[in-house]
């Protein structure tokens, strides 16, 4: 096998769903998006991705010598639905189980590892969502799927319930062709965001998501947003419970990690609304949802509670 073929089978074997390459070089036409997302306050207070900005777009400040971008992508998708009673939560699927940094960031470290074997000489960093890397842009020049009109990656063949990583190598590896966008003419995420938040195609506000505000933001949530926020208190997955290609491509994953944990697909507001702070770290130790914090999940709890009863009052 050549080099190219030996590094994506060991990518394959290491359980990740798809593997492809790009040359490496500065991001044109994605860091000019970027430039203009920044410019318009999307970030919300994300300020990681101003202050790091130059190393999103030329992937050179991040690991000097760089020729190629591996990309992978892992599937997680686990057929459990959310609920629609009004007493139980949501958070995304992603969260259900054990969190994904951990376990894709060893098998890329253990990538790293045998690729510093096979090839000495060789420079090589991996990244799980947390580097100054634009993963999303070089997944699709990698051929691994496109950027949908949700902002989401796509794949042909699982949708987009997949976990991105990336390693960047000196190897000269043979690049692969960028996936073209197949979303056509299709708004269905657009139309089914309940705050908003993807102003247009391939735009998404994060001062209006709610995946962000209940995350990220550490502030009070925008009242005026609350009536919508449909009971999630983690994350969110309307725009991608919509997508058609999710709808006929998921696959359930094989690795159980990512099932979900008792009681995380079907949260009781009203028992989570009591947890305590030491309950809190037991429970979701080595879970997403310590991303909150404690004072997090119970304000994402008391928000939700509270648009929703505003709601019931407007009806």
């Amino acid at each position: 096998m050549t080099p190219t073929e030996r590094v994506k089978s060991r990518v394959l074997e290491l359980g990740f769903s798809h593997v492809g390459i790009a040359r490496a070089g500065t991001l044109r036409e994605e860091s000019a998006h970027l430039e203009t997302w920044l410019a318009r306050g999307f970030h919300a207070a994300m300020r990681w991705m101003a202050d790091r900005k130059d190393r999103r777009q030329d992937p050179g400040l991040v690991l000097p010598g760089v020729r190629s971008i591996i990309s992978a992508a892992y599937n997680y998708y686990t057929p459990a639905r959310h609920s629609s009673d009004p007493g139980v939560g949501k958070i995304s699927r992603y969260a259900w189980g054990a969190d994904y940094h951990a376990i894709l960031g060893k098998k890329l470290r253990d990538f790293e590892k045998w690729l510093n074997d096979e090839f000495p000489g060789s420079n090589n960093l991996s990244y799980v969502d947390t580097g100054p890397v634009m993963e999303k842009a070089w997944a699709q020049r990698a051929g691994v799927g496109w950027v949908g009109k949700h902002t989401n990656l796509i794949t042909r063949d699982r949708g987009s319930w997949v976990f991105l990583g990336e390693v960047l190598t000196t190897l000269d590896l043979t690049p692969d062709s960028p996936e073209t966008d197949h979303c056509g003419t299709c708004t269905l995420c657009i139309d089914a965001c309940p705050t908003d938040a993807i102003t247009e195609p391939y735009v998404l506000d994060s001062t209006r998501c709610i995946s962000y505000l209940t995350i990220e933001h550490r502030e009070a949530l925008p009242d005026e947003l609350l009536p919508h926020f449909e009971n999630w208190v983690f994350g969110c997955d309307i725009c991608q419970d919509v997508c058609p290609w999710n709808e006929k491509f998921s696959i359930e994953t094989d690795d159980e990690r990512f099932a979900p944990v008792p009681g995380n697909a079907e949260p009781d507001l009203s028992e989570w609304s009591r947890m305590t702070e030491t309950e809190f770290n037991g429970r979701f130790a080595g879970s997403p949802v310590r991303r909150a914090k404690w004072t997090g999940l119970l304000r994402n709890i008391r928000a939700v509670r509270r648009g929703r009863d505003g709601t019931e009052r407007q009806r």
